[in-house]
């Protein structure tokens, strides 16, 4: 009998899955059973603390569409998204291409713009908060002292939301410029000087060569934070738990708020995650294929 299990998965064939079951096992124990699990707990009246349970079917995703706040808090991820990705993309694409040669002082400036992805999120919302706190910031000082009045900004209903967009893009541009530098390195080279031959100038090049060359890259970056943005939650709970007024709150920190914070209500909580990550699979996807026919339509261009 040993024999013959032994001589089964000698075979390449059959080898191959004794290769991929640990990742499919970690795939399946902390993905797809939660994701399964999650689903059915979308379906119940139960509180954080699994007392109570009662099958409601889909009343909690009826209930999720008609709550006004759930519904606002999207419109406040949407305004993160619609300024944290283009924004960080594009000051991170600049300083990538300003800093993107293999000098000292290129290197060192990598160096420095990586260390704030190095620091955990929670220590980095703090040292802003305490930067820009109207009484012992210094921030706030410098502020006034170049003739802009004091603002308390993490306490003002309109400007909270944007202070937190420029933390989250000084915090997350290092990465993505190191990212884009690596990929603007592996242009071939061969480009740039028929470019110059031809007479184009910088912004031609970059535009015309660098752009596509590293347009695989800018799909990828804009895809993964688009997905992040979605679940922004570390920043905005650490600053301002959602205030003043909600006019913070993201999707995710609505949905922490009603499972741990104020009513304990999982099934509710858990039904609009999986309103969330239906829109956030659905953004991938057609991301996703966007970016594949873009690639397969460039490919056959060349």
């Amino acid at each position: 009998m040993l024999k013959r299990v032994l001589k089964y998965w000698n075979k390449p064939n059959h080898a191959a899955y004794l290769f991929v079951a640990p990742a499919f096992l970690v795939l399946l124990l902390f993905s797809l059973l939660p994701l399964i699990v999650s689903f059915v707990i979308s379906t119940l009246d139960v509180t954080t603390y699994f007392s109570n349970i009662k099958f409601i079917g889909i009343d909690n995703f009826i209930e999720a569409f008609h709550d006004k706040r759930f519904i606002r808090s999207f419109r406040t991820t949407g305004l993160f998204i619609l300024f944290d990705v283009p924004v960080g993309m594009l000051f991170a694409m600049l300083v990538a291409a300003l800093v993107s040669g293999t000098g000292f002082r290129d290197k060192f400036c990598r160096t420095v713009y990586i260390l704030p992805i190095i620091c955990s999120s929670t220590v980095v919302a703090i040292m802003w908060k305490l930067f820009l706190n109207p009484n012992v910031g210094w921030g706030v000082y410098f502020l006034e002292r170049l003739g802009f009045p004091k603002l308390a900004i993490f306490s003002n209903r309109d400007l909270a939301i944007y202070g937190i967009i420029f933390i989250s893009i000084w915090r997350g541009f290092g990465i993505t410029c190191i990212i884009l530098v690596a990929a603007m390195q592996g242009v071939a080279q061969d480009l740039y000087d028929a470019a110059v031959l031809d007479g184009a100038g910088k912004w031609a090049q970059f535009w015309n060569i660098t752009v596509p060359g590293i347009s695989s890259t800018l799909w990828f970056l804009f895809i993964t934070r688009v997905v992040g943005s979605f679940q922004v939650f570390d920043l905005i709970y650490t600053i301002t738990n959602g205030g003043p007024n909600h006019s913070t709150e993201t999707v995710v920190s609505y949905i922490y708020s009603v499972a741990f914070n104020t009513d304990n209500r999982l099934g509710y909580a858990t039904a609009m995650s999986e309103i969330l990550f239906v829109i956030i699979l659905a953004v991938s996807v057609v991301m996703y294929g966007k970016m594949l026919r873009q690639e397969r339509e460039g490919g056959n261009g060349r």
